[in-house]
């Protein structure tokens, strides 16, 4: 890859691991200068101070939010790259009208997610969570949670594109029934019956979320969905927070409507609202089904490689949006 003739500044505004230097040795190997935010997220109003002082031509986000503030903030400013699938923290609109790319990482974390998920329902079919707590406090009792063969489930994936088709791929192993729904249904699923959500809902052991966060997919499970499924069953988001209210959970667990609830993702993280921690049919995970080491250095390495990319005046391996502009910043138009 062709370093550009021109050293532009790159913003990176936070980081979920130790140390920037896989960033670094990408954007500073090409030319130019890499400034860095806090490791931990920052508010939408730090993250336009730091666009402000340092006017990047390019930002790399993990969680931070990229404002339309921000993006407005510098006139030179051709990408904004998001370390990851999602783009709920970045002002996409903002961008495509300015003239700017906004691109992810789409595929890096399709196994570990994938992974992640099947764990959670295999944690919960065998009470795996319940007896290792019981077995710490004192209490030897194999009567303690609930066992089930999953091949005799019908698991539901909402959600059927890249994630949600791996984590098909390794239910089928399992030999349960399998549902799924998307907005966008293809033409042909082998191994699975594909339905409307509702209909998932009833007929589901085991909901698994696989959707991104929009504003059509807010709230996608909340109490009058929870209602649909079948009493004892297990709900789990490895996607989004806000694909599920929580609330309207936490009242499904303590009613005993749903015994199940496994959750990487929260709409409230890093806090975790007390009820919820109280349910003992909860399994938490810290927002890291998407990690393993090759994960994250793939995902940190192609993120930066895009940022080099379009200051090289190169087009993107992974566009998410088609800017009004030509990709050479507000400023060049």
């Amino acid at each position: 890859m062709n370093p550009s003739s021109r050293p532009a500044t790159v913003l990176l505004t936070d980081y979920a691991w130790p140390d920037d230097s896989v960033e670094r040795s990408i954007i500073e190997g090409a030319g130019h200068t890499l400034v860095t935010g806090p490791a931990e997220p920052a508010s939408a109003e730090a993250i336009e101070e730091l666009v402000a002082e340092h006017r990047p031509a390019g930002i790399l986000t993990c969680w931070a939010p990229v404002s339309a503030t921000a993006i407005g903030t510098t006139p030179d400013l051709r990408i904004v790259a998001r370390l990851g699938v999602g783009l709920d923290n970045i002002a996409v609109d903002a961008a495509t009208e300015r003239g700017v790319w906004v691109t992810n990482v789409p595929d890096y974390c399709v196994e570990e997610v994938s992974d992640h998920a099947v764990g959670m329902v295999l944690a919960w079919t065998r009470g795996l969570a319940v007896f290792d707590r019981e077995v710490r406090a004192g209490h030897w009792d194999p009567a303690s949670a609930r066992l089930r063969r999953l091949s005799a489930l019908t698991c539901g994936v909402v959600g059927y594109g890249r994630i949600g088709r791996a984590t098909v791929r390794r239910l089928g192993g399992f030999g349960c029934r399998i549902l799924a729904h998307d907005p966008h249904p293809p033409k042909d699923a082998p191994g699975v019956e594909m339905v409307g959500l509702e209909e998932l809902l009833r007929r589901s052991d085991v909901v698994i979320l696989h959707v991104p966060l929009t504003p059509a997919t807010h709230h996608i499970v909340g109490a009058e969905q929870l209602a649909l499924m079948k009493p004892g069953g297990l709900l789990v988001n490895v996607s989004r927070g806000g694909l599920v209210d929580t609330d309207a959970v936490t009242k499904a667990l303590d009613t005993g409507h749903l015994d199940g609830a496994a959750f990487d993702v929260l709409e409230t993280e890093p806090h975790v609202p007390d009820e919820l921690l109280d349910q003992p049919g909860a399994l938490l995970t810290p927002h890291v089904a998407f990690s393993s080491d090759a994960s994250v250095t793939e995902l940190r390495r192609r993120a930066a490689e895009e940022v080099v990319r379009i200051l090289a005046g190169e087009a993107p391996a992974h566009a998410c949006n088609t800017p009004s502009g030509p990709s050479t910043g507000a400023g060049d138009r």
